[in-house]
């Protein structure tokens, strides 16, 4: 990789002499999203309109966090309140990949109809290297499509610009820092959000369990990183699993859903160590999730998997 002000000078160059007209971007707060955005519109100004779509999956707080970072760049931006389409388009749906393509087409439908009221006629993106690669093309296997990449329509009706698309997440990061991007240290987050982190059909529902147990999670390990007791992972979030198994409330049987805790070291996302997570905290984390979802969580587990042979997310 160039110098990173080299990297930055040139990719700024670049999308201005790639794109002539107006751009819009998929912003959805992470790093990557956040850096593509920065640049293109140093790039070009209010001529690239941001779009943060609400599409009900994301975590708790976010759409505030993501709205005030926007402001801060000075992004021209406009969020789109979706909830509704994408819970209808992924009823019914448990197989993972076909989540992930239904949310990349539903993503790609939201913009092109904003993108035609603002007149855009170029995409830009946030993909980066792993992106791509886990997507797989005819000589890489498929880990999992990407929603920035095997959810793409054939039918795609924009110019796409990707200009983080050589970099690692670590350089990434490098970027934002020397930008002044807040979003640089935010731990990853999938594109097609808490929809990958809700094994089985997709409903507001099973949601609204999996978003509270990723805050209680977030919340918990951010503590006791603060506090001295560990590393901050490199990410770290919760599943809800789609099974239930027996438990006990009060004096009576009953059946409840498993949350499991994830937390990995990673460099660049393509591999990672299962972050080692103090029993305190552990403990802390269970007991606050079941006593917060006690009516729908009896059980919590933590994923001790490297990467390879998993993967970080679950789907």
């Amino acid at each position: 990789m160039l110098g990173v002000e080299d990297f930055i000078d040139e990719a700024v160059e670049d999308i201005r002499q790639r794109i002539p007209g107006k751009a819009i971007i998929a912003c959805s707060g992470g790093v990557d999203s956040m850096v593509a955005a920065t640049l293109a519109s140093r790039a070009i100004g209010d001529r690239l309109l941001a779009v943060y779509v609400d599409n009900g999956l994301m975590r708790k707080g976010e759409t505030e966090e993501v709205e005030g970072m926007l402001k801060e760049m000075g992004i021209n931006y406009r969020i789109a309140d979706a909830g509704a389409e994408f819970f209808e388009a992924l009823a019914g749906v448990t197989e993972p990949e076909q989540k992930r393509k239904i949310i990349g087409e539903k993503f790609i439908r939201v913009f092109e109809r904003i993108a035609k009221e603002f007149g855009a006629e170029y995409l830009v993106q946030g993909t980066i290297a792993p992106d791509w690669i886990e997507s797989g093309d005819g000589v890489r296997d498929t880990i999992k499509s990407h929603h920035n990449v095997g959810g793409l329509p054939k039918d795609l009706d924009m110019t796409l610009v990707e200009p983080l698309r050589d970099l690692y997440k670590d350089e990434v990061r490098d970027v934002a820092r020397t930008l002044g991007v807040r979003a640089s240290e935010r731990q990853p987050f999938p594109g097609p959000a808490l929809a990958v982190r809700c094994l089985g059909e997709v409903t507001p529902e099973s949601i609204a369990i999996v978003r509270e147990a990723c805050h209680i999670v977030e919340d918990e390990i951010q503590k006791a990183a603060a506090a001295g007791k560990m590393e901050l992972p490199w990410q770290y979030f919760a599943v809800l699993l789609p099974s239930k198994s027996v438990g006990v409330q009060g004096d009576r049987r009953a059946y409840g859903r498993t949350i499991a805790i994830r937390a990995v070291a990673s460099i660049d996302g393509m591999t990672a160590t299962y972050a080692r997570i103090p029993l305190d905290v552990l403990d802390a984390m269970s007991t606050r999730i079941t006593n917060t979802m006690k009516d729908s969580v009896n059980r919590v587990v933590y994923d001790i998997t490297n990467k390879p042979p998993a993967t970080i997310e679950w789907e």
